[in-house]
């Protein structure tokens, strides 16, 4: 079985046998042979099919092990994560030194700036102040996000853990520690003796992206990370007042490209490496001065990777609290730019580096985001065709067409109840074709039998999510209450990670408090060590579930 369990190498020989294609015969060779290096770096071009099936079954058998998280000789995802950054600087500079030509002085060999270039960032900025205004508010809240900073590792990224750490900012960022002392965060650092630390910017680490690859980030200091995210939801409220929705884009995108794979009224355009490949010049010409300042104050302008402190090229990584806003908001900009008569949610939606225009614009824009120094990635990028991705979203003549990726190998219950529900999801998509459905409900049984049998009986409706096995209703167990509301197994979480709240001092609890951190119930077993009067409730810990237990949950 070599890299897989016994259990998951026979899921995927059967899900192999069970698409019946000569993609999956090619997969399931490679399974028995052990050819992992040559397995994640299939790929499945939809180009190259006339029907949703056909490229369904193929691309199923393609990703299914594409994303896992497995240690293949001679394949290193660090390195190649590392190397992708580099590239991306690379790029960058070459766009900062272009564009910096041609905004401060013309080009190098005394070539004056063609007007169409000139009008064209002109117009860009123009649209710049259309979708976010001519500059940010004079203050605004910050706010904590849920990861990793400087100042706080990933095991202590709760809102009062980061307010007892000791706060960390750039020199930059130095004017935002006047409105930063008015904060409760501030007072219980002063109450302990605290005062601040001063660094030279952010410091790389990556996380699980495919087989292949990891996804380069960065951890910023904690008070830039505090501002960075109340500025870019400063940006977000006013791209919504335009007609882009962050907070509900993603259904949307999704819906517009499955009615696109049909019609070809629309394409899809997709960025690689996007947020590492907006360059500080690009930045600096398409923002008004005062968006500029403050977006450069809270930047980091230095990362250190491997050791290295790097001066960046690119205005900000993924890890900035505003770089998804601030990327949206240029190439929103650059559309409109392109092509003035789109509007923002009608016929021009961005979500990200995830771009829908009208077919017709796509060369212009494909061109422009060019110059502007980003790669439109050619794999996921579909101008022509029957099929269009967007957000997570693949359709193919409006069928939806999405592989099951397996992203980490399942070893206890609730992740093979994720796996079943996946395969089903596979299988509910081939209803049309009888003959490949009933050959995959092998694969299907093959993963229930790694479930023990009292979790097997959890079986409910796709609503309920990965709490129940995806099943027909007749198979759900279910028992009324009160005679009206009907209750299903479940297999749910039980028990949470916590961190005790008496644990942090009395100015950490107020200000987390007055945060609005939310505390779960009192442990009801009293800790003695802490004096009376503490509260004993705990602070919930980012994926802090602990364990799980067969339950009820009300339905309808």
């Amino acid at each position: 079985m070599g890299l897989l369990t016994s259990e998951m190498h026979k899921v995927a020989l059967n899900l192999m046998e069970g698409l019946d294609s000569a993609r999956s015969l090619t997969v399931a060779i490679m399974l028995r042979y052990e050819e992992w290096d040559q397995l994640v770096n299939l790929s499945c071009d939809p180009h190259l099919y006339v029907d949703a099936q056909s490229y369904y079954r193929d691309t199923c058998a393609t990703d299914f092990l594409r994303k896992v998280e497995l240690t293949i000789p001679g394949i290193d995802p660090e390195a190649a994560a590392i190397e992708k950054w580099w590239a991306a600087e690379r790029k960058c500079f070459e766009t900062n030194r272009r564009l910096n030509e041609i905004s401060d002085f013309g080009t190098l060999s005394g070539v004056p700036v063609r007007s169409e270039i000139a009008e064209f960032f002109s117009d860009l900025r123009e649209n710049f102040i259309w979708l976010v205004g001519e500059r940010p508010p004079e203050t605004f809240d910050g706010f904590f996000g849920p990861g990793a900073t400087l100042s706080d590792g990933v095991d202590c990224c709760t809102v009062p853990h980061k307010m007892s750490s000791l706060p960390t900012l750039t020199t930059s960022a130095l004017y935002y520690l006047v409105p930063w002392t008015g904060t409760k965060w501030a007072t219980a650092c002063a109450a302990r003796g605290e005062g601040q630390q001063f660094v030279p910017g952010n410091k790389f680490f990556t996380v699980p992206k495919t087989a292949l690859t990891r996804r380069s980030c960065a951890k910023e200091p904690s008070i830039n990370g505090y501002f960075q995210l109340g500025l870019g939801r400063v940006m977000r409220a006013r791209l919504k007042s335009r007609g882009i929705d962050l907070d509900h884009g993603q259904n949307l995108h999704r819906q517009v490209a499955c009615k696109a794979s049909i019609t070809g009224g629309f394409c899809t355009i997709d960025l690689s490496s996007a947020s590492d490949t907006v360059a500080t010049s690009l930045v600096r010409i398409a923002a008004t001065p005062a968006w500029h300042s403050v977006l450069a104050d809270l930047r980091s302008r230095v990362t250190e990777i491997n050791g290295k402190r790097i001066v960046l090229e690119k205005f900000s990584s993924m890890g900035n609290g505003f770089t998804f806003e601030l990327e949206t908001t240029l190439f929103t900009a650059i559309a409109l730019t392109v092509a003035p008569w789109l509007t923002p949610g009608k016929d021009l939606f961005v979500y990200g580096d995830d771009i829908i225009v009208p077919t017709s614009v796509s060369s212009d824009l494909i061109w422009a985001l060019r110059f502007c120094g980003f790669i439109p990635n050619q794999d996921k990028t579909f101008v022509a065709g029957p099929f269009r991705e967007s957000c997570g979203g693949d359709f193919f003549l409006g069928e939806p067409v999405r592989a099951h990726f397996v992203k980490e190998l399942p070893c206890e219950p609730q992740e093979w109840i994720s796996l079943a529900n996946g395969i089903r999801r596979i299988i509910e998509n081939f209803r049309l074709y009888p003959s490949v459905s009933a050959r995959l409900r092998k694969c299907w049984f093959s993963v229930l039998d790694a479930i023990p049998a009292d979790v097997r009986r959890c079986r409910g409706p796709e609503d309920l999510g990965d709490l129940v096995i995806h099943d027909d209703e007749q198979h759900w167990r279910t028992r009324w209450r009160s005679s009206q509301i009907r209750y299903v197994q479940v297999y749910r979480p039980a028990r949470w990670l916590k961190v005790t709240f008496a644990r942090f001092d009395p100015d950490i609890q107020l200000a987390a408090a007055l945060y609005g951190v939310v505390l779960s119930p009192r442990n009801p077993v009293k800790m003695k060590k802490w004096p009376e009067g503490q509260d004993f409730r705990g602070v919930p810990v980012r994926d802090g579930v602990m364990g799980y237990k067969v339950g009820w949950v009300p339905y309808s």
